[in-house]
């Protein structure tokens, strides 16, 4: 189908379900919560006995990598102001607080031989201030960050790191299974093919890239085996894997373009979701198809994608409790054939072309567009494919510039919360929503230039000072009421916002 039709009939059924005449309302068990990530708001980078990461190795070697040359070494001080974070989060009202674990912060060299007692001080004291305060921790083990220690032996295309992951995640399942009942092991594993991320290959290419897949997947898979063994059934907890699952959409109704699109998302999506929800396991076939080609006209002898063993299969299979999905945009793509148009796909392997929409509003990020029947349609293919897994969206969000009255990521959420509801009453079983991010953090390569947050951090105060944005309020008025609010406004000079007793109010989740 032509993506113009796509968005006019989406448009056309906002219209018919009323979305402007009444409220969408979530089912009140419905969760909300905002995520961060460690590197990006923790700071303290060298305090207390914390090992180097590979972001700190790769920002201190090469700070031009970065648009304005900032990094992570104090970023939102976090280490210092969680207090104030876990604030922000009850004057919000959220149910969940999803946020990682740095690996370097508890295990310094990365190995389990060397536990930094005062690293893991920092999420005890974290975690027992959301409890506190009925704010569930939904935590992720690792979101980009290697211990460079690590690096240094491989990183994940030794095979042994697959052991170091499991080894770590037993450390902090030991610590914190009683407390924490939402588990995510890896946050997009496709940051192994990321242009922009750090050597966490100890190899460049696309024969590195595709082993430190398969090794970064079979970690999840061991840690996730891990404490369905030891923990599950004691304290009830909940596994997951956060993938990065933006849509990938025909640029018109060509066979052929579909054909491209398809291959597309086996590429960017597949190629984690198949080895463990999909009937047949393993990698998909277009994937080993097209891999085995490419290899073949390169010279190797076999294809650069691994395989799985049957026992690598089996472990990975049904070895997640619920799908992180972490959604921003939409990409149209063109078939191969079409070599003058749209940005060239950054895997060498699939010859296609991607664009966005030419009037899909644009936000602070030139990669990042608004186009909400992409989370509808995104759903439905999850549904079709891979038999209604159970989703949690762990991140999506809209990048601005500085300032308060940010009316445009208001727009935007509406927009997709409605997508979300629609996507809901047509069969996906969505259990909660999580906003990317509590506050403006480090961006990765784009620095503090574009911001995410709901709250605006002043990074060039001491004290990191965090002031509620407008879309703030919206969002705790969002989940006190559990409605999309169109005739939601406040005055634009007036954001303040108070701590919300809605969370205090309810009996404590036994999850």
């Amino acid at each position: 189908m032509d993506t113009r039709w796509v968005v006019f009939i989406f448009s056309l059924l906002s219209a018919t379900c009323g979305w402007a005449e009444k409220q969408r309302k979530f089912k009140d068990d419905f969760l909300f919560g905002v995520s961060t990530s460690a590197y990006q708001i923790e700071g303290g980078w060298n305090e207390d006995g914390k090992g180097e990461s590979i972001w700190d190795h790769h920002l201190h070697k090469h700070p031009e990598v970065v648009i304005d040359f900032v990094n992570g070494d104090v970023a939102c001080d976090s280490y210092h102001l969680y207090k104030r974070d876990v604030e922000m989060l009850r004057e919000l009202g959220v149910d969940f607080y999803r946020f990682s674990i740095s690996w370097s912060r508890v295990l310094p060299t990365g190995l389990p031989n060397t536990i930094n007692e005062a690293g893991f001080a920092y999420y005890d004291n974290l975690i027992d201030e959301l409890l506190k305060y009925n704010i569930i921790p939904m935590v992720t083990l690792y979101h980009f960050e290697l211990p460079q220690r690590l690096q240094l032996l491989g990183g994940w295309s030794n095979p042994l790191s697959v052991q170091w992951f499991q080894d770590y995640a037993g450390q902090v399942f030991k610590r914190y299974a009683n407390k924490v009942k939402y588990w995510i092991t890896i946050n997009q594993p496709s940051v192994c093919m990321e242009p922009y991320a750090p050597p966490a290959l100890g190899d460049e290419d696309a024969v590195g890239a595709y082993i430190c897949v398969k090794h970064i997947l079979l970690a999840h898979a061991a840690a996730y085996r891990l404490y369905e063994k030891e923990y599950k059934k004691k304290y009830k907890g909940q596994v997951g894997i956060s993938l990065s699952l933006n849509l990938y959409d025909p640029v018109d109704n060509r066979t052929e373009s579909e054909e491209a699109a398809e291959r597309a998302r086996q590429f960017a999506s597949g190629l984690y979701l198949n080895p463990i929800w999909s009937k047949e396991g393993g990698f998909p076939s277009v994937v080993k198809e097209l891999v085995a080609k490419v290899s073949k006209k390169e010279g190797f002898p076999k294809s650069r994608l691994p395989e799985f063993t049957e026992e690598e299969n089996k472990a990975l299979k049904g070895s997640a409790d619920f799908l992180g999905m972490n959604h921003y945009t939409t990409f149209l793509v063109y078939p191969e054939s079409e070599k003058n148009v749209g940005e060239l796909w950054y895997i060498g392997d699939l010859d296609v072309r991607i664009t966005r929409g030419e009037k899909w509003e644009e936000a602070m990020s030139p990669w990042l567009k608004s186009a909400p029947y992409g989370l509808y349609k995104a759903c439905l293919y999850l549904n079709k494919h891979y038999d209604y897994p159970q989703i949690i969206i762990t991140e999506h969000g809209w990048s601005t510039d500085t300032g308060l009255n940010d009316t445009g990521r208001i727009t935007v959420m509406k927009e997709y919360f409605k997508a979300l509801l629609l996507a809901i009453e047509d069969g996906t079983e969505v259990k909660g929503y999580s906003y990317w991010s509590l506050m403006d953090n480090l961006e990765w390569i784009s620095g503090i230039m574009e911001r995410f947050g709901l709250y605006e951090v002043d990074f060039h105060s001491e004290n990191k000072t965090r002031t509620a944005r407008k879309s703030a309020l919206f969002y705790k008025h969002t989940i006190e009421k559990k409605i999309i609010d169109e005739s939601w406004d406040i005055d634009d000079k007036d954001f303040k916002i108070e701590i919300s007793d809605r969370r205090m109010k309810k009996k404590k989740d036994e999850l």
